[in-house]
């Protein structure tokens, strides 16, 4: 009855017409993202983030909530029709989802996608309320020990989740527990790693370097390469999937919403681990595997339901326990802070309209994203034929204008585009940023917690050892480390990986 309460309490602030907007115009951008190749859900919340400044906490977040999730229907539509994934949990999608439109049912593919990711939104925003609450009460109960102990695993877990080489991965972590020590100390007032920059010493700012990282050099990358137009498909045909492709499609939409709901709550996991995982599942357990990549419809429902109900249930750790899971929870980390909003349990009780509508909004804008992804087909394949060379420039100058509104400082502009060349030339090097970013966002809050902890102790280092939940999640992250270490285990991720390179 409680849950019930709280439900229409969001509700009652998702209705309201300014709200009810920015769901819709963060759904629309969600979806136009996840349309054009190359720009991913990560620079286009980097961008955004700046405008939240100028928005109630809550319309901001609700914004920012519709372009993640919508980014993963809208990724859909161009794998389907012209094998371009827009968005990188989108990249399975083309395997089965290109197959059926060239066999002349890219309406079915089409509608299966959306359905599939309508229903794993709905029962993943219904897990994320179901849950929440409970995990959000064992987090009060959680002190300075084991708050360390909790974002050290998920610093581990990221490491363990990311795709690309396990050194790299661990080194731009650590890079980013550096980068998160520049500017004052907050305890002794003493500026830290500033070289004397003025502008340094109340550290580098978040948005800076996602921004520069995700947004300048994705656009760098993109533009030297030759643009690939491909021909979309003439006839979008029904819209309606037949009974044999609705039978073979509908339990494997069931499956990968249970998979991506619990691979979404891990750090690290998210929307494209969900995906690749659902694919690889289905495969297993199909009685014709050599169906898949010919067009069979559980290849296409199986990951476009992990990716969404990944993309939702995110959310979980960083409303229960404020720990971003992946990149874009990072940024709303960010986005959060920007409305000096602390990401934590106490966001159920101290801002209970914020974190109650946020979630009733997840609902009604999976409603809008159908709407949105089937009737408006043609609207977004047409903007496939905007030139890349205008079209990323035109970005460039837009996330230049955000850079420079975060405190009017040309400074931040130089920032920026430092990190930009360095995230170009990271991305040449296949060193992922996402890692980086938590390590961030995380190691401010890590090295408070662990001060604090020290200072309770009086400097005994056991404490994170005698305080039995603490001891359990430290002993998991060991447990994880080893677990990647052994050789069987490093081949099998490996292999998992494989076709996202």
């Amino acid at each position: 009855m409680e849950l019930f309460d709280h439900l229409m309490l969001g509700f009652s602030v998702a209705f309201t017409p300014e709200n009810l907007l920015y769901a819709l115009l963060g759904c629309i951008l969600g979806t136009l993202i996840g349309v054009l190749p190359g720009i991913g859900p990560v620079p286009t919340i980097a961008m955004l983030l700046p405008i939240t400044y100028v928005l109630p906490p809550v319309a901001g977040l609700i914004m920012l909530a519709g372009i993640y999730y919508g980014a993963q229907y809208g990724g859909s539509t161009t794998a389907i029709l012209v094998a371009l994934p827009g968005e990188t949990s989108a990249v399975v999608t083309v395997l089965d989802g290109h197959q059926m439109a060239r066999n002349g049912r890219a309406g079915a593919a089409l509608a299966i996608a959306a359905m599939g990711s309508f229903f794993a939104g709905c029962v993943a925003t219904l897990l994320l309320a179901a849950f929440a609450p409970p995990l959000a009460e064992v987090a009060f109960k959680f002190g300075p020990a084991e708050y360390f102990s909790l974002m050290t695993l998920g610093l581990v877990g990221a490491v363990v989740l990311a795709s690309g080489s396990l050194p790299k991965a661990i080194a731009m972590i650590i890079l980013g527990l550096l980068l998160g020590m520049v500017g004052t100390d907050v305890n002794s007032g003493v500026a830290r790693f500033d070289f004397g920059i003025p502008e340094l010493q109340d550290g580098i700012d978040f948005a800076i370097v996602a921004m520069g990282v995700f947004g300048f050099a994705e656009i760098m990358t993109n533009l030297e390469q030759k643009e690939n137009r491909v021909d979309i498909t003439d006839k979008i045909g029904s819209l309606y999937p037949n009974k044999q492709e609705f039978k073979e499609a509908a339990p494997a939409a069931v499956r990968g919403t249970i998979l991506g709901s619990m691979l979404g709550i891990l750090p690290g996991g998210g929307a494209v681990l969900s995906s690749f995982a659902s694919y690889t599942l289905e495969k297993k357990i199909s009685k014709n595997p050599e169906r898949f990549g010919k067009g069979h419809p559980a290849g296409l429902g199986g990951p476009e339901s992990a990716n969404n109900a990944a993309a939702q249930t995110s959310f979980i750790p960083l409303l229960t326990l404020g720990i971003p899971g992946n990149a874009v929870m990072a940024l709303m980390v960010g986005a959060m802070t920007i409305h000096n909003i602390q990401p934590g349990p106490q966001v159920m009780s101290s801002h209970p309209e914020l974190f109650w509508g946020l979630i009733a909004s997840m609902w009604i804008g999976n409603l809008m994203l159908v709407v949105l992804n089937l009737p408006l087909i043609g609207l977004w394949v047409k903007l496939l034929k905007v030139p890349y060379r205008i079209l990323y420039p035109a970005i460039l100058v837009f996330c230049t204008i955000g850079v420079y509104s975060l405190n009017y400082n040309t400074f931040d502009i130089f920032t920026t585009a430092i990190f930009g060349v360095i995230g170009y030339v990271w991305s040449k090097l296949k060193c992922e940023g996402a890692p980086l970013l938590l390590g961030l966002v995380l190691g401010p809050m890590m090295e408070e917690n662990f001060r604090r902890a020290l200072l309770l102790s009086r400097g005994d280092f056991m404490t994170f050892v005698d305080r039995p939940l603490s001891a359990s999640l430290l002993a998991v992250a060991v447990f994880l480390v080893v677990i990647v270490a052994l050789p069987s285990i490093r081949k099998k991720r490996e292999e998992t990986f494989v076709e996202e390179e």
